[in-house]
């Protein structure tokens, strides 16, 4: 097996797998960020979606082999105590219910408002339109971005 040296949350990592093998199960079984998700398989529900180079990408699409000279970020890496502005609004606009699909959600706001700080409803409902959710928040969670991108103007 070939070893892949990669860098996921600022830190570089060395793993011995298959070179076809997804970023997702990289992250999950070899590095142990849990955080994201395994949904479809098929990159279509958004659950193990993380940031390529500050692109949200859905990791479950992504072989090990492209991996090289690029850098990663999960769940666990926006912030060490989870104090992220999109992590904190999430929670003060109650958006989560099951929380499954969440994190796939938060990576993919993140990386809208760090690329676009003021944005509107068409924006969040076209940015966030590929990710599968069946709680239904959709209102708390248009809320919880702006609240986000307003707290981040404010960094």
């Amino acid at each position: 097996m070939p070893v892949f040296r990669l860098v996921v949350n600022n830190v570089w990592h060395s793993v011995e797998a298959s070179p076809d093998m997804p970023l997702l199960w990289v992250l999950r079984d070899f590095l142990h960020f849990t955080g994201t998700k395994y949904g479809c398989g098929v990159g279509v529900c958004g659950a193990c979606t993380v940031h390529q180079d500050g692109i949200a990408v859905r990791s479950c699409q992504i072989p090990l082999a492209a991996t090289v000279g690029k850098r990663y970020t999960t769940i666990e890496g926006l912030s060490a105590g989870g104090n992220h502005p999109c992590q904190k609004a999430w929670i003060e606009e109650d958006v989560s219910q099951c929380g499954y699909c969440q994190v796939g959600m938060i990576m993919e706001a993140v990386a809208l408002i760090q690329h676009k700080r003021e944005v509107s409803d068409a924006e969040i409902d076209a940015e966030m339109s590929d990710h599968v959710c069946r709680c239904g928040t959709f209102q708390r969670l248009r809320r919880a971005i702006f609240r986000a991108a307003r707290e981040g103007n404010k960094t």
